[in-house]
């Protein structure tokens, strides 16, 4: 096995390579959602727009392949690296204390491998929903709702008929909750990781993490409210 390869598979057994690389998906990820929050917020800005928009991301081809397989591999690598890490930290403290230390965790570090897998089931089926059309027909030829004239899809249609749907919208609200409570957690946890916090900024930190999963939980919550009490139709 070359040098290379073996030093990549020393650093993500050890602890402290695990803990890097859940900080550096976990970043990749955050930024990712802030760019798709925006992007899905060109939806009040009405069907044109929204549709330009993602014409365009459709337009980048295999560069859209490329970063939606980054993406899948960062969420990937983010949740196994989490686990791992969790199941080995409780080992390790219940060897040295002989307690339960769950009891000592705080309630969001407890919950987040199960708000992550939620989050992560959720992503399933936002993909399936959306990307691959799964049981709604939105890339059927014959259905001329989605598409415009000039043979691209209509976006927009797709975004209104799928929150129509009360379930769909309230499990994306439910998700985006968790989603909440996963970064207000998280997003202080990156800086610590990656050597960026004193006993100064952390508290900055932290409240910045609340205000960013704070903006993210109502950014994305507001489309399928929007759609639900027919303020975007």
């Amino acid at each position: 096995m070359p040098p290379f390869v073996t030093s990549i598979i020393r650093f993500y057994r050890s602890s402290i390579g695990k803990k890097i690389i859940v900080a550096l998906t976990g970043a990749a990820l955050i930024l990712f959602l802030i760019g798709h929050m925006l992007g899905n917020l060109l939806v009040f800005a009405g069907p044109e727009t929204l549709n330009a928009y993602a014409k365009k991301l459709q337009d980048l081809g295999p560069l859209l392949w490329a970063a939606r397989i980054g993406l899948l591999v960062a969420v990937g690598l983010h949740i196994v690296a989490t686990v791992q890490l969790t199941v080995a930290n409780r080992a390790a403290r219940a060897q040295a204390y002989g307690v339960d230390v769950t009891r000592k965790a705080t309630k969001a570090s407890r919950t987040m491998i199960w708000s992550g897998t939620i989050i992560l089931l959720f992503v399933i089926y936002h993909l399936m929903h959306f990307t691959w059309g799964v049981a709604n027909g939105y890339y059927d030829k014959e259905n001329a709702r989605y598409w415009l004239p000039n043979g691209d899809h209509n976006v927009y249609n797709m975004v209104v008929d799928g929150f129509s749907w009360a379930p769909a919208s309230i499990f994306y609200i439910v998700a985006m909750g968790l989603l909440f409570q996963h970064l207000s957690h998280g997003f202080a946890s990156v800086f610590q990781t990656l050597g960026l916090t004193t006993p100064k900024s952390r508290p900055l930190i932290e409240m910045g993490g609340r205000v960013v999963a704070l903006v993210l939980f109502a950014g994305n919550a507001l489309m399928p409210l929007a759609v639900l009490f027919g303020a975007v139709k």
